[in-house]
């Protein structure tokens, strides 16, 4: 299942017609689509991650009028997306003016691409099954807080979350790598408080709770250098250029928004759009977020200083 986090529309005209260029970032690819006068004409995509995925996006069509018409679609930074048009191999159009187009891991030249900050896929098929794990504790929480209450729910998701660790001992495949993990964790704190208080609102809260001390040891971490949970947490990504202090320091900020997100909405809101808001919409947006803190951590966003030279 292909999930699309954002779509970049690029419009301009040529003659007579009307030319939309829309590139769609999904979970699984970057796939583009450039249709003439409303009606579609060309398609290219290229994976999400892998060598593959560094190329930029051609696609062409020939007018009535005889003329073929080329499009060049493709990064122009961390986060855009940019169009450059041909017509009979002249530039008629460029939606960033002077910009290259060009994918963030290629843009460096050749260092970009050397293995030290290569890509390694196999990181992300040896956590699917975690991944799917915590996804599947999070609608068991919906489900049962929709049929009973919240207090009922934690205990119940923790009861499975504790099961998973009693099966984990027993089986080769990892079950609780990384997010499934923490997400057991975050079901015991969650059926501690249902416990103590009986109170839904200290439910509501587990994400704020949990999200405030992740971030004040995360930001820890990062400030001694992410020798630890910054370390840790690199073994579950798949890039190999990334800085573990910067990492940490990213993760703090992330828990830090989401504890504050999740305290508004706890808040704010009722109980029915809170379950809501932590069941699904909390989850996307955290991969959102990852993905500017995987960036950050990698030195694409804020890159930091060169080192002056010593003498």
């Amino acid at each position: 299942m292909s999930f699309t986090w954002w779509k970049y529309r690029r419009h301009f005209t040529t003659g007579r017609h009307r030319i939309a260029v829309v590139t769609s970032a999904r979970t699984n690819a970057l796939a583009s689509e450039m249709s003439i006068d409303d009606v579609p004409f060309a398609w290219d995509a290229t994976p999400a991650f892998g060598p593959k995925a560094v190329r930029n996006h051609l696609l062409t069509a020939t007018l009535p009028d005889g003329r073929r018409l080329d499009v060049e679609a493709g990064y122009v930074g961390p986060w855009s997306i940019g169009i450059a048009a041909r017509l009979d191999g002249a530039l008629v159009h460029e939606s960033h003016p002077g910009r290259t187009i060009a994918h963030p891991k290629t843009a460096g030249g050749p260092a970009a691409n050397s293995p030290a900050q290569g890509y390694d896929s196999g990181q992300l098929a040896r956590n699917k099954v975690p991944l799917v794990v915590d996804i599947a504790l999070g609608l068991l929480f919906f489900v049962v807080a929709k049929l009973t209450d919240l207090s009922t729910a934690a205990l119940i998701a923790a009861g499975a979350g504790l099961a998973l660790v009693v099966v984990q001992r027993f089986v080769k495949v990892d079950l609780l790598g990384g997010l499934a993990l923490f997400g057991v964790v975050m079901l015991l704190i969650s059926a501690g408080l249902a416990l103590a208080f009986q109170d839904d609102s200290a439910v509501k809260l587990r994400s704020t709770i949990v999200g405030t001390i992740s971030a004040v040891l995360f930001l820890g971490d990062g400030l001694l250098g992410g020798n630890r949970l910054g370390k840790a947490l690199t073994r579950y990504l798949p890039y190999q250029d990334i800085d573990p202090a910067r990492l940490s320091l990213g993760m703090g900020v992330l828990a830090l928004v989401i504890a504050g997100l999740n305290y508004a909405v706890a808040a704010l809101a009722s109980t029915e759009v809170w379950l809501f808001y932590t069941t699904f919409v909390d989850f996307f947006l955290v991969m959102l977020l990852i993905l500017v803190v995987l960036s950050f951590a990698r030195g694409r966003l804020f890159p930091p200083r060169a080192k002056a030279d010593e003498s």
